[in-house]
């Protein structure tokens, strides 16, 4: 590890990590902010939150393959730079234009620059780290990702307290400006000087409306019919693609089995474990008559142990390889979530031991399935690796929501309540145990020479 540490390295590392943590930041600092928006604003909740919270993950969905993409093309580095200037701009013009139509242009914005920067940031450590150390990189990679968005409500609400609504936009830009002098210290990656073909911007433009439409369709029930078009337009998206001269999506990488593995489980992982964020507290307030903070304590024995579990993870599949380690997060997750489908909730307290064996398991997983997926893949594609793979994170979110939208209802009598609570967090029990065999096709051990490099 130590080259992993040293000079230029280790700056891009935390280039990295604070550039990936901005992303999720931006996501959860926003929730807490929204009620004292709306009353400075005079608009109701729903309307800002759709248009700030919902707009915010919609485009973080269609541009991430995309993004990714782009990333392969100028190198990842400028990449990253490109979604640092977006995101610094788009916090600036929310801070200049306080108003629905500006915060609306202005969380887009920095959607956009999120969406470019969370892959290219993943792809680096890829390309700038050799294979026997991504390990331990993915593994401080995702607990840089949980930890900012379990601090993301803190945070925002410290903000909000001191300096009104309007910093939480402000706040990034010192962040932006300390990770954009980080990255670009040393060498970046030379392109090649053959001539590219033009960027397949029809395909871009395909995966992106289809996307849309799924996401809009699984969101809310009256437009199930956008998730048919959805459905249609990923397989007009697939044709096209195998004629591209420069795909977006190559399709061949999905012949790969440890990428196809791993960024399953990472899709599976989320569609559990936001959906069991989001359940929670429906079922604590409907049962125990609790409010935020309580199940926000609550919470973050699951968050805690992601945090802590992560880094152990990286080190771990370093050493004995991304199978085993991820066979051992899986059932750890799995077992956890049957311990809280089955178990009786007599008081939000008794879900805190299944929340920890589910965190500890998630965190145990993130790592190896993520360094495996990315180490499948050739070195070029890096970026429309990540891309594909933070596109079926967010998927797997939305669907987990689609899922709670459908079962879970207002009924306030305890056994409907539990009920729902059962067959929900059952449905989230399947994804997890479906993720056992997923693991499976991560490879056993890291192999000398992937993909051209050797291990050192």
């Amino acid at each position: 590890m130590a080259e992993a540490n040293s000079g230029p390295q280790a700056r891009l590392l935390v280039a990295i990590a604070v550039s990936a943590a901005l992303a999720p930041l931006n996501s959860t600092m926003v929730a807490v902010a929204l009620p004292e928006m709306a009353r400075t604003l005079h608009e109701e909740s729903g309307v800002l939150r759709q248009a700030l919270v919902t707009s915010y993950l919609l485009t973080n969905i269609v541009l991430q393959s995309p993004g990714g993409k782009l990333g392969d093309r100028l190198g990842h580095r400028r990449a990253l730079g490109l979604g640092q200037l977006l995101l610094a701009a788009g916090s600036m013009l929310a801070w200049f234009w306080p108003e629905l139509v500006g915060l609306t242009v202005a969380r887009m914005l920095m959607a956009t620059g999120g969406a470019i920067m969370v892959p290219s940031a993943t792809a680096l450590l890829r390309t700038e780290l050799p294979p026997e150390v991504r390990g331990r990189a993915f593994g401080a990679f995702g607990a840089v990702m949980g930890l900012s968005a379990g601090l993301g409500p803190t945070l925002g609400a410290a903000l909000v307290g001191r300096f009104g609504w309007t910093s939480i936009f402000l706040a990034n830009v010192p962040l932006l400006a300390l990770s954009a002098a980080l990255a670009h210290v040393g060498p970046a990656a030379r392109r090649s000087a053959v001539t590219q073909p033009r960027f397949d911007l029809v395909g871009s433009l395909l995966l992106g409306a289809s996307l849309l439409g799924l996401a809009l369709g699984l969101e809310h029930a009256d437009l199930r019919w956008a998730a048919g078009l959805g459905i249609v337009g990923l397989g007009l998206f697939a044709g096209w693609e195998r004629r591209a001269a420069d795909p977006v999506v190559d399709f061949s990488l999905f012949r790969r089995p440890a990428f196809v593995g791993g960024s399953l489980i990472i899709a599976l992982q989320n569609f559990a474990m936001y959906s069991t964020i989001f359940e929670l507290p429906q079922v604590a307030g409907r049962l125990f008559h609790v409010g935020p903070r309580d199940v926000g304590t609550t919470l973050l024995a699951m968050m805690g142990m992601m945090v802590v579990a992560s880094p152990f993870a990286g080190r771990f599949t370093d050493r004995f390889g991304p199978r085993r380690v991820a066979l051992i997060g899986c059932s750890l997750a799995l077992a956890g979530m049957l311990l809280l489908t089955m178990l009786p909730l007599h008081s939000l307290s008794d879900a805190i031991p299944p929340l920890v064996l589910l965190g500890a398991g998630l965190g145990l997983t993130s790592a190896p399935s993520q360094s495996a997926a990315m180490s499948d893949v050739p070195g070029d594609k890096s970026g429309m690796a990540a891309g594909l793979t933070s596109t079926m994170r967010y998927i797997g979110g939305i669907a987990g929501l689609t899922v709670l939208g459908v079962v879970l209802t207002d009924e306030p009598a305890a056994e409907v309540v539990m009920h729902e609570h059962a067959v929900v967090l059952s449905i989230f029990a399947g994804a997890l145990f479906m993720t056992l065999g997923l693991a499976l096709l991560l490879p056993g051990r890291m192999p000398a020479v992937v993909h051209g490099e050797r291990r050192r």
